[in-house]
């Protein structure tokens, strides 16, 4: 009867393993939250150009790391420091392309 049980449990765990693998052999998913500022339609070197660019980057910010209920105390503050987070990054990218007095786009990325 032992005999029984050993082979039985052993099936059992053969053939949780032999399921098991399709879920071990598929990738993690990504949630990476991606945004692509354009700034070649603007005129970097004034005021005004400099303003819609970065109002695009709050935009595009607030866009990739979402929003948290307002009863959600924790969520709020991740997303607040995923905005911070994410602006700063997107800064220095602005910053880059000011200093080469050249248009480019800004990739802002967050993952959520």
């Amino acid at each position: 009867m032992k005999a029984i049980n050993i082979v039985i449990a052993s099936a059992l765990v053969t053939a949780a393993a032999i399921k098991a693998v399709p879920a071990f052999a598929e990738p993690a998913p990504s949630n990476v939250n991606v945004s692509i500022v354009r700034t070649a339609d603007l005129d970097l070197t004034n005021g005004a150009g400099q303003r819609a660019l970065e109002l695009r980057l709050v935009r595009a910010a607030q866009q990739v790391c979402g929003t948290a209920s307002n009863a959600d105390l924790e969520g709020r503050n991740e997303v607040r420091a995923c905005h911070d987070e994410v602006l700063a990054r997107a800064h220095a990218q602005r910053d880059e392309i000011l200093a080469s007095k050249a248009n480019g786009d800004i990739r802002l990325a967050a993952a959520r």
